[in-house]
């Protein structure tokens, strides 16, 4: 299986007419199609400046590496470019123009022997996927804003949890703690004593204040305390982990084994890692057997509704230990047009995709409306 071609491209949605480096700001998808065998394999990269830096070391410095490249060489293929270019990396650009990859190939391998990755993987345990609403932008609203946002998505998704998210400014470190508080109550008092609810701090907290919050989440049965202080002190995230009984969970911002290897030692107890930054298939494969090695938690973090969740699908599917549903994060129906039977909330489940490889197909005729080529 030679590949004989490597396209990187933006996929556009909501409104196509807006320009191309308006994909920083979140309004598209980072996509790398590779061709071999009159197939192609689909990958995406990292969402992080809309992907765009990504997609340039793609196409500039791995395509021509890939072109000629057998596809079942793929453990080799991934590691070369890897080395090639560990000066930029390993953490950021590189390592997500490799999960964009990673995908890919996995992709072209399961439609090449016509199966999902999930049976290349080892089969499925389960093919359906409980699933959270992930619900964001919580720093801007006031607590009837989170209460009318979260009562929306909760009946139009029926998912089996949620979670909710600041997504604040960055660097505004305790500036609103009471009124976290009191919007955390607010949607406890919506949803019921029972209903799961994990909150997502975004980096807002000191150690201090994280502690403060924590124990109130904890007498109002939130589930798990995302990312309280800043992602990449991992020795603070684990003295609020160790100091908390609610679960202290971090590692979307990790692209390497490494790094989340860190986190595990600090004291954190439930791990999430994105399929898009860390390794695509192969890395969160990894991931989940280290955390399977030290008992913890593997609960992947996932905002692309398309490639990128399909493929976090197929890894779910085949971890037996898993703990918690998987993220369903705004927007996702962004995806519906352009990537057809992408998986979508199903009685507060996700469907694993059974068809070869991802089992995504693609509207031709709305990818070349929403297409912007990235060269590098």
């Amino acid at each position: 299986m030679k590949i004989t071609k490597v396209e990187t491209f933006l996929v556009r949605w909501g409104d196509v007419a807006r320009l191309p480096t308006e994909a920083a700001s979140g309004t598209a998808t980072a996509v790398v199609a590779i061709h071999a065998d009159g197939m192609v394999g689909y990958g995406e990269a990292s969402p992080m400046q809309g992907g765009v830096a990504s997609l340039a070391v793609i196409a500039r410095d791995m395509a021509p590496a890939l072109i000629g490249a057998d596809v079942l060489d793929h453990a080799v293929i991934v590691d070369r470019l890897l080395h090639k270019l560990i000066k930029l990396g390993p953490d950021g650009i590189v390592t997500g123009a490799l999960a964009a990859v990673d995908i890919a190939l996995w992709d072209l391998k399961g439609k090449a022997f016509r199966q999902p990755i999930h049976k290349l993987l080892g089969g499925a345990w389960r093919t359906r996927i409980p699933f959270y609403a992930s619900i964001g932008g919580h720093a801007a609203r006031d607590v009837d804003g989170v209460v009318k946002t979260v009562e929306a998505r909760l009946k139009a998704e029926q998912p089996s949890a949620i979670k909710i998210r600041w997504d604040g400014a960055r660097g505004e470190i305790d500036r609103d703690i009471a009124g976290d508080i009191a919007k955390a109550r607010a949607v406890r008092r919506l949803v019921g004593d029972d209903f799961p609810l994990a909150f997502d701090a975004n980096n807002r907290y000191s150690i201090g204040a994280a502690i403060r919050v924590g124990r109130v989440l904890e007498d109002l049965g939130y589930i798990w305390f995302e990312e309280p202080v800043e992602y990449y002190h991992f020795k603070a995230m684990g003295q609020v982990a160790q100091r908390l009984d609610i679960t202290v969970s971090a590692g979307e911002q990790c692209y390497t084994l490494q790094s989340v290897a860190a986190l595990i030692d600090s004291g954190v107890r439930m791990v999430q890692p994105d399929i898009v930054k860390m390794g695509g298939v192969t890395g969160l494969m990894q991931c989940a057997a280290l955390c399977h090695a030290h008992g913890v938690e593997f609960v992947p973090h996932q905002t692309q509704p398309s490639i990128g969740n399909a493929a976090n699908l197929h890894v779910l599917a085949t971890v037996m230990h898993a703990t918690k549903p998987a993220e369903l994060a705004d927007d996702w129906a962004r995806a519906a047009d352009t990537f057809i039977d992408a998986p979508r909330p199903d009685a507060g489940c996700l469907v694993v995709p059974d068809g070869p490889g991802l089992g995504l197909a693609i509207d031709d005729a709305m990818l070349a409306r929403r297409r912007v080529d990235v060269r590098g």
